[in-house]
């Protein structure tokens, strides 16, 4: 005789297995974001590829993953969510596997550039998946097991590519990804349950082709600015002049039709308006200094990828601590409260990064970071619950789109901002230093310092030049997370703009799976 589940059971099983499916894909595609960068020096050798070339390995999938994923929320509404979050994985899982099987560098950008185009719905998606299938009281600990996918997936990134590049080979930094979706597939197939198609709907082509050039324009300016020295580019120019052209041509033609692929609606909710103002500051400033810190642990500490990213885990580890903590609290607590106290924990954090040197011990930046990283927790997961506590369900895809797209053009325009400072502050402070080395300086003519700094000698002027290099570097750092730190605490005062994450009970029904 079978034995079948009692309702309750089932509708547990299903939100168990629903939960390890949108995380597994949430984790793929957060990890894919970044793991490229360790692997691009061994990646330009094995295809025979200029640094230039194997930067549009990069761009290409930056780029494609920040157009696509603004209609994620109508191909849903258009197809049902079911169907495009197993075209997504399927076509996300594929491109993968294609990456790790290109033979030159052509083939490579183009794969790249289908993992970006799949791999853009696989967040909102899940994201969307998770606030269905979780009752509002038990909303806040899914959007925190939710966002430890997207909060670790930059800091284990170059961890896990690192370790596979140098244990195997760079091809198995995108072949893992083969099982990994394998699984997730066949768990969607199973447990997710399909949304109506509205098979009625219209798509805005003018809109989304003004949108593409739009975002397409902005991402090549801040994925290639500092490379080609920003506004001193022709190519950079003609790139900022035809992104402002796209996004004024889209808003003005958006806002005149009645086939939005956007629903302009979402910004009628105030916690979602405000939400997506505070977005943009996050990945403007939590992605950078992840960005950064990894750049000081291997430029000035002179750490390995590996033990760079075993000491950036100490980040993850907080994350995950706040996290967890956090669903709790949003029981008794405000969501802006318990951010008020993220935002000044990480503000705090950042000031003290200001002052790290070549001499910070490895203590003292794993319990840094990993406050940091505990105050981050304490953000990310109430911003979340904030933006969609008072937001319809059938637009929740659609917000969960807008959010991971803000949060992407936020975070690529940051890290090249950052990264500007830190290349600039770092000539222009060598040039100063370099100014005061003569033959008349008192403290480099001491007889402790002379024989070891002999600028007589060619391995003197070495040393001195690599003493030189390192200063300016650690003011360069200090500056860069200076800067952070600036826009970080002027940030807390809009946390203001966000009202009430509490609902009437009532207000908020869970969804009764289709039978």
């Amino acid at each position: 005789m079978t034995t079948r589940l009692a309702p309750a059971a089932r509708d547990r099983l299903q939100q168990v297995m629903l939960t390890v499916c949108a995380m597994s894909a949430t984790i793929m595609q957060a990890l894919d974001t970044t793991v490229a960068n360790v692997v691009m020096p061994y990646m330009q050798g094995s295809l025979s590829a200029s640094i230039d070339q194997v930067n549009w390995v990069l761009t290409s999938y930056i780029v494609a993953s920040a157009i696509f994923t603004a209609p994620v929320g109508w191909l849903a509404s258009r197809f049902g969510r079911k169907r495009l979050f197993l075209a997504c994985t399927l076509g996300f899982t594929v491109a993968s596997v294609l990456c790790g099987l290109a033979q030159n560098i052509e083939q490579m950008v183009l794969f790249r550039l289908f993992q970006g185009i799949f791999g853009a719905g696989l967040i909102p998606l899940s994201q969307a998946v998770m606030l269905d299938a979780y009752p509002v009281e038990e909303r806040g600990m899914a959007m925190s097991i939710w966002g430890m996918g997207i909060m670790l997936g930059p800091i284990m990134g170059p961890t896990i590519g690192g370790w596979l590049t140098e244990t195997y080979s760079w091809h198995w930094v995108f072949l893992i990804n083969f099982p990994v979706g394998i699984l997730t597939l066949a768990g969607l197939i199973i447990f997710l349950d399909e949304s109506t198609p509205q098979t009625n709907l219209r798509f805005d082509w003018i809109g989304f082709a003004a949108l593409t050039v739009g975002i397409g324009s902005l991402q090549l300016v801040f994925d290639r600015g500092e490379q080609l020295g920003w506004l001193e580019s022709p190519e950079i120019v003609a790139e900022l002049i035809i992104g402002v052209a796209g996004f004024y041509y889209f808003f003005a033609h958006s806002l005149t039709t009645r086939e939005q692929f956007i629903k302009f609606e979402l910004f009628k909710d105030r916690n979602f308006a405000g939400s997506c103002i505070f977005m943009a500051v996050l990945g403007l400033t939590v992605f950078s200094t992840m960005a950064l810190s990894t750049l000081y642990l291997q430029n000035v500490l002179l750490y390995p990828v590996w033990s760079a990213g075993l000491m950036l885990a100490a980040r993850g580890f907080g994350t995950m601590t706040g996290m967890m903590v956090v669903g709790r609290l949003l029981k008794y607590f405000e969501a802006r409260n318990i951010m008020l106290v993220g935002m000044v924990t990480a503000t705090i954090t950042m000031y003290q990064m200001v002052y790290f040197t070549n001499m910070t011990s490895a203590t003292t930046i794993i319990i840094v970071t990993c406050i940091q990283g505990l105050g981050l927790g304490l953000v990310f997961v109430p911003l979340n619950i904030v933006s969609f506590a008072t937001l319809p369900p059938h637009l929740r895809t659609d917000g969960a789109s807008i959010l991971t797209l803000i949060r992407n053009i936020g975070s690529s325009a940051g890290i090249p901002i950052v990264i500007a400072v830190l290349v600039n502050s770092t000539g222009v402070n060598r040039a100063q230093i370099i100014e005061s080395i003569t033959p008349f300086n008192d403290p480099l003519r001491a007889p402790d310092v002379a024989r070891t700094l002999d600028m007589a000698t060619d391995t003197g002027r070495a040393l001195l030049d690599n003493i030189v290099n390192q200063q300016a570097m650690i003011i360069g750092f200090s500056n860069a997370f200076k800067l952070l730190t600036i826009l970080t605490l002027i940030s807390i005062p809009l946390l203001f703009i966000l009202g009430s994450s509490r609902l009437p009970r009532q207000a908020v029904a869970r969804p009764v799976p289709a039978e």
